[in-house]
């Protein structure tokens, strides 16, 4: 047994620890014959670093894996990296751009090799931080989805869902980013509130047809007056009087010339604005929606923009020349489309004035309305992005989401919490084609071949390519894949698929995923689509949504409020284990998680308070447990030590297999905190014999076995320092939940317990001086309670300070009285405390309390006050209130007990 010191340093045990555990392999240990496990982690992007989400996300994984190594299993946490094409791709530029030079200066191949230079270097760092938060992941096999295995795995899928007919090439509206000239997903698509504005404008009727109100117009509102370049349609409401006599009849498009139709739809809704409504297919999905009802085929839409969102020549020609080249928007000083179109239309006297009257009341005219417009930018160009009409591939998700839907309902799949179901299945039933092309050159090149005339031949290879296509010359198709696509494979690609090994038969399919709900459609969903197309089997048995990392005030953190926490300081202050613990006890289902460093503080509190507890153990005599079965115990108090330590354990577990990490975590904390600490230790000061040394050095052992998978640093150390071990504890045994309870054993101490406290509370709350030692006499005494005195009178007298107990009626004079169970205790008073002087100060106490809590409660009790009032005011007003009766109460207690 080594010796412990005095202070416990987190830093100094952390990185040695993990360096011990990986480089020994313990992280998967060789368990050939043991049941599996398996969980994969949400591969994070190379060009990542540890946020808090990350923190809590692998935490709670983490924890997952730790347990069941600990329970004896084949313990799988495949770990890896996504290759994050367009962050990557960003990444690597802007550091071009550094030095003045640029991506097309170099081949695709040249610049694909720089960035595999970049990641070979400064790529994973991420992994390294994953290492500093105590994730025991399979180091070994660490993944990567553009290693050579795992980029087969990709080809095979593409060429497969193609011959399946289940991937396709088509030409529909996708969320452009003019910055990164490619299409990006939904994910990568941050809606901001922006300044903008509602335009009205009158569209002419051709051929001298008017409305019913004698109007040879319409008037239609839009907040992009640019794409009326490209206008196909006027819709409005077939149920509206105003068009009924239109509808069918065509606009003459004042700037473009172009002739079009009105067209019914329900999209125009009668009660906004004109209920007339401009329909630009090409450029907005809603329109693109209405278009494809009015007719239109996606070939024959209209798009009068190019990759960078400049105006370009539409099919038709008639966008007047002195349009085409401009930007869509006012750009480095120079007028856009934008303002080219409003500035003609007003010159054309098309344009409908917006009058708003001044401070001072008089009409004043503006161009436009002012609105709040709710814009799409580019996660990571910050550009507006732009719905663009382009030919891509597509999965068809609609029919891949069948087989995940049904595993759901039929319980293969099991979403925890279960209120995710709806959710998940009102996206699933309404699912679009999933666009998986991308216009980048880092990521898996789509394996497909066109030939002169557009048509396009899929296959592994090149040469499988040309085969199909005969004796004529094919070029590869430039995109690359969405990253999404690669990832979706990430259960059974890591484990070597599409080669049938013994590996990924032993551990397919996964146990358990451990996901942030923001992800369920964009990976977790189609890890379920493909996994049920390749492997014929869903990808994982039970599904875990965790909320998110919340800043203290409930708001979400960003960089602009400047309320970001950063894990990796948080572990450098308190340490990673308190970090862990933190996010464990905090992690309720359902329910964000709100960051407060006082709390992790506070943990750090509890590590050193374990830490203090094996030093006292030590200084006794107490070490290391020989057998995970409880020691034999004749005492009451180790026999009730006994039966809570089983008792937490059975409480872990059940928490465990509900993926309750909140139970788990305050569970072992009360336990340690508040039955070994503060009772267990204190009732064995003065009685340390063999029999207490061994009951306690076994429940420490228990203690640290429990509390390894969300403390794991310290508890190693703990368990190495403290006796001669055969192994480490992060391949030790989970402890044994079975034990006869002695429970005449258990009511004893719970009853000394409920003694001393309520002592202790009247002693506080009458002033009795700390080190002043009271009599005290038990009245209406059962024998059963006089026994228990008789043995416990010990230990009642050191922890209550009692100096003597005796047995009788009500004691003349003033008094403290304290009930348990059946028995009243009596402690004299006089020439303790100035009994008269305590009765003012407690009357005095009482009064500001009993003020205090009905001024709280009649501002509750207003209506006006609670409905009007901020909610965190009404919150703190509660809680204050709640508090305020509490103090009332007690101090009634106490003055009751004077008499």
């Amino acid at each position: 047994m080594t010796e412990l010191p005095k202070n416990f340093d987190p830093a100094a045990i952390e990185s040695r620890w993990y360096a011990h555990w990986e480089d020994n392999g313990l992280f998967r240990p060789e368990r050939p014959d043991a049941e599996p496990f398996t969980i994969v982690n949400p591969p994070p992007n190379v060009t990542g670093s540890l946020h808090i989400g990350h923190a809590l996300d692998n935490t709670l994984q983490d924890i997952v894996v730790r347990y069941e190594r600990l329970r004896g299993k084949d313990a799988l946490w495949v770990v890896g990296t996504d290759h994050a094409g367009i962050a990557t791709q960003m990444v690597v530029e802007r550091q071009m751009e550094a030095r003045q030079d640029r991506r097309t200066n170099y081949s695709r191949e040249q610049f694909v090799d720089k960035v595999w230079a970049w990641k070979a270097e400064s790529g994973g760092a991420i992994t390294r931080q994953l290492r500093r938060l105590g994730c025991s992941m399979d180091w070994s096999r660490e993944q990567f989805t553009m290693d050579p295995h795992f980029s087969t795995a990709v080809v095979k899928t593409f060429v497969e869902l193609h011959k399946r007919g289940l991937l396709y090439r088509d030409k529909r509206l996708v969320n452009w980013d003019p910055h990164f000239r490619s299409a990006i997903s939904d994910l990568e698509v941050e809606t901001k509130e922006t300044q903008g504005g509602f335009w009205h404008f009158r569209y002419p009727l051709a051929d001298g047809v008017r409305l019913a109100d004698g109007a040879d117009h319409i008037v239609v509102a839009t907040t992009r007056p640019e794409t009326m370049l490209a206008d196909m349609a006027v819709a409005v409401n077939a149920d509206d009087p105003r068009y009924e006599a239109v509808i069918g009849k065509e606009i003459l498009q004042p700037i473009t010339g172009r002739r079009f139709k009105i067209v019914a739809d329900e999209h125009a809704d009668p009660e906004l604005g004109s209920g007339a409504v401009k329909i630009t297919p090409g450029h907005d999905f809603n329109d693109f929606e209405v278009g494809k009802r009015a007719g239109f085929k996606a070939g024959d839409m209209l798009n009068m923009f190019d990759a960078d969102a400049n105006v370009v020549q539409t099919a038709d020609g008639l966008i007047p020349d002195r349009f085409v080249g401009l930007h869509r928007f006012r750009k480095d000083g120079v007028d856009g489309a934008r303002e080219l179109v409003v500035a003609e239309m007003k010159t054309l006297g098309l344009l409908v004035p917006h009058v708003s009257k001044d401070k001072d009341g008089e009409p004043h005219e503006a161009d436009f309305e002012p609105r709040t417009i709710q814009t799409p930018f580019g996660d990571r160009s910050g550009v507006v992005i732009e719905p663009w009409l382009t030919d891509q591939w597509y999965v068809d998700a609609a029919k891949l989401a069948v087989a995940p839907m049904q595993a759901v309902r039929d319980g293969r799949i099991e979403i925890v919490p279960k209120t995710w179901e709806k959710t998940f299945f009102n996206w699933m039933e309404n699912i679009q084609p999933w666009c998986v092309s991308r216009q980048l050159w880092w990521g898996h090149q789509i394996p497909a071949w066109f030939d002169e005339d557009g048509n396009s031949y899929v296959a592994e290879t090149q040469e499988k390519a040309q085969a199909l296509a005969g004796n004529i010359s094919l070029t590869r198709d430039p995109d690359v894949l969405d990253t999404w696509f690669s990832s979706a494979l990430w259960p059974f690609g890591t484990l070597g698929w599409p080669e049938q090994s013994d590996l990924l038969a032993k551990h397919y399919p996964n146990d358990l995923l451990i996901s942030g709900f923001d992800i369920l459609f964009f990976w977790d969903a189609r890890m379920a689509m493909m996994g049920q197309e390749f492997m014929g089997d869903v990808p994982w048995k039970k599904l875990y949504l965790h909320g998110l990392v919340r800043a203290a005030d409930g708001q979400k953190m960003s960089k602009s409020k400047g309320n970001v926490v950063d894990p990796l300081g948080l572990i450098d202050r308190f340490g990673a284990d308190a970090l862990r613990f933190f996010m464990a006890a905090m992690e309720s289902q359902g329910r964000d998680v709100k960051m407060d460093e006082k709390r992790v503080e506070g943990y750090r509190n509890f590590a050193t308070k374990l830490w203090n507890a094996a030093r006292f153990l030590q200084a006794n005599g107490v070490g290391a447990s020989t057998s995970r079965e409880p020691p034999h115990a004749i005492t009451p108090v180790n026999r009730w030590i006994i039966a809570e330590t089983v008792a937490t354990v059975q409480a872990v577990d059940t928490a465990m297999a509900e993926l309750r990490f909140d139970a788990g975590a305050n569970a072992i904390y009360h336990f340690v905190w508040d039955q070994f600490c503060d009772w267990y230790i204190e009732l064995s000061k003065g009685s340390m014999d063999d029999e207490t040394r061994a009951v306690a050095g076994w429940a420490f052992d228990q203690i640290l076995v429990m509390l390894h998978p969300f403390m794991p640093f310290i508890t190693e150390e703990l368990w190495n320092l403290t006796g001669e071990r055969e192994r480490e504890l992060i391949v030790s045994d989970w402890p044994v939940a079975l034990y006869e309870v002695d429970s005449a054993a258990q009511a004893e101490i719970d009853w000394l317990i409920r003694l001393v406290s309520a002592i202790r509370t009247a002693r506080t709350e009458l002033n009795v001086p700390p080190g002043a030692k009271m009599k005290a006499v038990a009245c209406d005494a059962s024998d059963e309670t006089r026994q228990r005195l008789d043995r416990q009178g010990a230990a009642l007298a050191r922890l209550a300070r009692i100096e003597s107990l005796s047995f009788g009626e009500d004691v003349a004079g003033g008094a403290a009285q304290i009930v348990v169970d059946e028995a009243t205790f009596v402690l004299p008073l006089e020439g303790v405390i100035d009994i008269a002087a305590e009765k003012a100060r407690l009357a005095k106490a009482l009064g500001a309390a009993q003020k205090e809590r009905d001024s709280l409660g009649g501002r509750l009790s207003n209506p006006s006050f609670v409905e009007k009032a901020k909610p965190e005011a009404v919150a703190k007003a509660r809680e204050d209130h709640a508090e305020k009766v509490a103090e009332a109460d007690r101090l009634a207690a106490a003055l009751d007990r004077l008499g």
